[in-house]
């Protein structure tokens, strides 16, 4: 047989292969049940966020106003109470003429996207992780925010997603994903197994730019312990959360502070120093066999496969949404689940405040309110 003939016979097999993963991804790689998991936030209540789509994260400003999400067509919205709905609070760029689709990812370099937001207890400004046009602010009423980082060492941030503020030391410690992939291409990151994210901070006094880590594989959420000692951030694609030590004999270096049975999104401490963590999905066989072999995902991206079967394959085909929460040295206290996706899917922020937690969606057009108590 010749080697054109096997290399042909091997291609078909792939794609053959690759097409009984795409029709039957529900049988073969269901998401993977947990152990000791709650299946309890289909009681959620669902917050529709009205001719919007993606509220991705949820912060409360010093007032206790709130919640405040940014959304895909680059606003970032407040909640204003029931019966009263949703308020445009801010806009990351100036030009909206074309910015009027809830969901348009090809639009999203035009109208920005939103994603981390923190606010500045001391001053009430809002930070605002914009995917595209990097680390920007707004002040306490609102309107057009103006930026505050948009390159590192020359090169421009491309996709900017999540951060937390030292308000002792007057630093913002933030997360840019990838140096190749911009945000709407997630699952190419993930698939490709790159790995160009970094840590980074920024000194507000200086406005010095620090590399705290490179070489990232999706770097996503970002969380300050409570006594600062640490900086958490996630690794999406590796689906662990690292710590970077601050202060202290360990200053300076990194370790693992939690391996997830999924893929993180954004961080959250509580009120008691513990941290919540939100799946986007769980990892089943097929994102492990992905994950451990970067040939087949590379070889998936050059398949005819739209965003939404790829992200099917990865996820296992079955919408759901789960939610951790860690102790304040790693161990997992926690496991909340939609497992059917009944009421949530796709989480992106779990934001505890008041016995409720509020779930945000980097893909759903709803957040949730769980009842703790």
């Amino acid at each position: 047989m010749s080697k054109n003939l096997i290399v042909a016979t091997a291609a078909a097999a792939v794609v053959a292969f690759f097409a009984i993963l795409i029709t039957n991804p529900n049988n073969i790689f269901a998401p993977p049940p947990i152990p000791s998991s709650l299946d309890r936030l289909h009681y959620a209540e669902v917050v529709h966020v009205t001719g919007a789509v993606g509220p991705e994260s949820l912060v409360f400003d010093p007032n206790g106003e709130g919640p405040y999400t940014g959304v895909a067509d680059g606003r970032v919205l407040k909640w204003l109470g029931d019966g009263r709905g949703w308020l445009d609070f801010a806009t990351t760029t100036s030009d909206r003429r074309e910015c009027i689709r809830p969901f348009a990812p090809e639009m999203e370099h035009v109208c920005g996207r939103p994603l981390g937001l923190r606010f500045d207890k001391k001053t009430g400004d809002l930070y605002i992780a914009d995917a595209y046009l990097g680390l920007q602010v707004v002040g306490p009423n609102g309107g057009l925010a103006r930026p505050v980082v948009t390159e590192v060492k020359g090169h421009p941030l491309r996709f900017t997603n999540d951060m937390d503020i030292d308000e002792q030391e007057d630093v913002i410690y933030f997360t840019d994903t990838s140096k190749v992939f911009q945000r709407r291409q997630f699952i190419a990151s993930v698939l490709s197994n790159d790995k160009t994210g970094r840590l980074l901070k920024f000194d507000k006094s200086s406005k010095e730019v620090t590399i705290l880590l490179e070489g990232l594989a999706f770097a996503n959420g970002v969380a300050l312990s409570k006594d600062n000692s640490f900086v958490l951030v996630a690794e999406t694609t590796t689906c662990q959360v690292l710590r970077f030590w601050l202060h202290g004999p360990d200053a300076g270096k990194v370790d693992v502070f939690a391996v997830l049975p999924g893929f993180p999104d954004n961080i959250r401490r509580n009120s008691k120093g513990e941290f919540w963590v939100a799946l986007h999905a769980k990892k089943g066989l097929f994102a492990k066999l992905v994950l451990s072999n970067s040939w087949i995902g590379k070889t998936l991206l050059k398949l005819p496969l739209s965003f939404k079967q790829l992200h099917s394959l990865l996820v296992g085909g079955k919408p759901h949404a789960t939610a951790i929460k860690l102790s304040e040295d790693g161990k997992i206290l926690e496991v909340l689940e939609d497992c059917e996706g009944k009421k949530l899917r796709f989480i992106s922020e779990v934001e505890e405040k008041d016995g409720k937690l509020l779930i945000g969606s980097v893909l759903m057009p709803f957040l949730g309110v769980y009842n703790l108590q």
